[in-house]
């Protein structure tokens, strides 16, 4: 085998019909477009939902609900994942930049606290929001809690 005897195999090419050229072609008047109506004619796009003109489906499901431009979403850590981060990376601060670190969260994430787990360890915690329970727990631990705004 070699390059110049390469070819695909039997029937698997097929010729581009050359639209819009004569008679000859074979397209006929209309040049494979069909007769009259949008389809036919030049500049023809159909819209993205059209349904050929039956009621699409964005217009015939009923709309429901509301989604709040306001709402806050927090990334949740426990306490048990501080305690592991603080071992793991030996920190005695747990800022936004020692979790991003830890991939607990992104840049862009607000973090909160909660309260699942236990700790054994003296620590400062930086967080956006702290649990009422997270912040007893790590209080009563000898821990200090810094609310971020």
């Amino acid at each position: 085998m070699k390059l110049h005897s390469l070819s695909p195999s039997k029937g698997s090419v097929k010729n581009n019909s050359r639209v819009g050229r004569g008679q000859a072609s074979g397209g006929g008047g209309t040049a494979k477009r069909g007769h009259k109506g949008a389809k036919s004619r030049s500049g023809y796009s159909s819209k993205r939902a059209f349904e050929g003109g039956q009621m699409p489906l964005q217009r015939r499901v009923p709309k429901r609900g509301f989604k709040n431009i306001n709402r806050v979403d927090y990334t949740a850590v426990n306490l048990s994942r501080l305690e592991e981060i603080v071992a793991k990376y030996n920190v005695t601060t747990i800022t936004f930049d020692v979790l991003k670190q830890a991939g607990v969260c992104s840049k862009s994430d607000k973090v909160k606290v909660l309260s699942e787990g236990e700790i054994s360890s003296k620590f400062t915690v930086e967080a956006h929001k702290v649990s009422a329970p997270a912040k007893a727990k790590l209080e009563a631990a000898g821990c200090t809690v810094v609310e971020l705004s």
